[in-house]
């Protein structure tokens, strides 16, 4: 009997050697990125100008980095917060953790460099070596035009400064350590000439990560490649409500197959018409996280290339029920 007792604390032993081994490997050889490049260029009024538009309207990074206002419809950012971070995504939303968006005002990032932004919007990777959660899409901001991302940081350095310290972000266990492991060197691409208008269309999709919202997700939160655009993925609200993204394949029955470049175009246009004036929305009630009132703000031909770009792409039948009413207290 001692023996067998010898024989299982050996065994036990041996596997937390492993555990502590393989953990031990995983918290020191990752993240696996190249160092943040030296970068050098002028922060021109045009490049401000483009960094703007992107940040507002394409990339939206101002929608998750102020504080939402979701007393309105599509939770328009609050005046005099763009860019203090904050927003808070937590176990409530389905997530492995409590993660907040950070400050990205110039106060928010005065102990960064250039390129060490750089680093961060495409690969997730801070200048401490430490990696954010990807509820921040470095992945498809890794494939844009460095020129884009340039503009970017361009306009973030001439946001007015706001001193607002952001919570740490963390991870559930073993999340934190799996998390390590997904960023990657960015594969930057030359965006593609407007006059293409697929190629410049699905450049403007990867930039807006449309298909992380528009897709259904696994157990893990991954996107379902499969089913790219097919809709169907929840997005809870406080008290029970749940949103769920629409169906923007070219299936004729529940997608947007029907749907004309007017059409498509239009239906983000409508929150740009003088005479639109945003519905306040009480809780329950219908609402939703698509930042409608932030891509309003695209260029038609911008929005007429998502559209002829997302018309290219497979029919997926998927009946959505976009919102229900909360039944928790």
């Amino acid at each position: 009997m001692n023996r067998l007792f010898k024989v299982l604390a050996w065994l036990v032993g041996v596997v937390l050697i492993v555990l502590v081994g393989g953990l031990a490997f995983l918290n020191f050889t990752f993240p696996k990125v190249s160092p943040a490049p030296e970068l050098s260029f002028e922060y021109t009024s045009e490049r401000i100008e483009r960094g703007a538009y992107l940040a507002n309207h394409v990339t939206v990074c101002m929608d998750c980095h102020s504080a939402r206002d979701f007393s309105e419809f599509s939770g328009p950012p609050t005046p005099g917060t763009l860019g203090k971070g904050g927003d808070r995504f937590d176990h409530g939303m389905g997530l492995p953790g409590t993660f907040y968006a950070k400050n990205i005002t110039p106060f928010g990032i005065s102990d960064y460099s250039d390129g060490e932004l750089y680093r961060l919007i495409t690969t997730g990777v801070t200048n401490e070596n430490r990696v954010m959660f990807p509820l921040m899409p470095y992945r498809y901001y890794g494939g844009m035009d460095p020129e884009d991302i340039y503009d970017i940081i361009a306009y973030i350095r001439s946001l007015k400064p706001i001193e607002f310290e952001v919570p740490e972000s963390k991870a559930d266990f073993p999340v934190s350590l799996i998390m390590k492991t997904i960023p990657q060197d960015p594969q930057p691409m030359v965006k593609p000439s407007p006059e293409d208008q697929v190629a410049y269309g699905k450049y403007l999709v990867n930039a807006a990560g449309c298909v992380e919202c528009h897709t259904p997700v696994d157990a893990q939160g991954m996107v379902v490649a499969d089913l790219a655009f097919s809709g169907g993925r929840d997005f809870p609200f406080p008290g029970g409500a749940v949103v769920t993204s629409s169906n923007i394949s070219t299936d004729k029955q529940t997608g947007i197959g029907n749907w004309s470049e007017e059409m498509f175009v239009q239906r983000f246009k409508q929150y740009t018409d003088s005479t639109y004036v945003n519905p306040k929305v009480n809780p329950g009630e219908f609402n939703t996280i698509m930042p409608w009132l932030m891509y309003a703000g695209m260029k038609e031909a911008d929005l007429k290339a998502i559209y002829v770009y997302l018309q290219t792409l497979p029919a997926h039948s998927n009946s959505v029920v976009k919102f229900t009413t909360g039944t928790q207290q």
